[in-house]
């Protein structure tokens, strides 16, 4: 395990109830409940609308979750529904089961007085819930074949936070997947082990090229055709 570098100076916060710190963290002796639950209050803070809700689709295809649920002999999937079950139990989240788009689906809310409210409108058919979709496919499949851009990050820079998992998913969209892991191994071999740097390789690389090119116009592997016409296009001129 890498050794964490320390927090940056400037840096998200996520708001954790009180009560919860004082009175339900400590009786919490399951570890997959306590990831869980602050994966959520984490999740939920940053949503917006009424009332705040989260997926367990959308938890399955969090890959920062899942990657911290792993377990040697266990699947992250089962690991992810223990800790569901025992938060739901203690009553620290709210459980609801939906139906949409012919798929059945499960919704968490923190318990609330709020959201109790809601979850009792939503189960009346006086609330419907904004925005709930079909799930997607899980993180799972992607964490369990080679290294990916956030087991790298993790190998070779540090923890894996939700908003560094964030920044990966958005250059993910923008640069293909060698580049990224290229850049974090040129961040770690210079011993820059912050995001804003990593993503400056990203920028000049995409601006200035990589100093690959081994004839004009042309990229090792014929890459300028390969991304022609997709999201990665715009990297690679002829």
């Amino acid at each position: 395990m890498s050794e964490f570098g320390g927090f940056p100076s400037r840096m998200e916060f996520t708001p954790v109830p009180n009560v919860f710190i004082n009175r339900i963290a400590p009786r919490i002796t399951d570890l997959a409940e306590m990831k869980v639950t602050l994966h959520l209050f984490s999740l939920l803070y940053r949503k917006r609308g009424y009332p705040r809700f989260v997926t367990h689709g959308e938890l399955l295809a969090d890959t920062a979750l899942m990657i911290g649920l792993r377990h040697e002999e266990e699947p992250a999937e089962e690991v992810l529904r223990r800790g569901l079950d025992l938060a739901v139990a203690r009553g620290t989240i709210l459980r609801l089961t939906l139906t949409v788009e012919d798929h059945t689906e499960e919704v968490y809310f923190i318990n609330t007085e709020a959201d109790r409210h809601a979850v009792a409108r939503i189960q009346s058919g006086e609330l419907a819930l904004q925005g709930l979709k079909a799930p997607p496919p899980p993180a799972e499949a992607a964490v369990a074949d080679t290294p990916n851009i956030f087991t790298v990050y993790e190998q070779n820079i540090g923890m894996l936070t939700p908003m560094i998992a964030d920044e990966l998913r958005d250059a993910e969209a923008q640069y293909p997947e060698d580049w990224i892991k290229d850049a974090i191994h040129e961040a770690a071999s210079l011993k820059k082990t912050s995001w804003r740097y990593i993503a400056r390789i990203l920028e000049r690389w995409a601006a200035e090229g990589r100093g690959e090119v081994v004839r004009p116009g042309r990229w090792p592997g014929d890459h300028s055709e390969r991304y022609r016409g997709q999201r990665y296009g715009h990297l690679f001129r002829r």
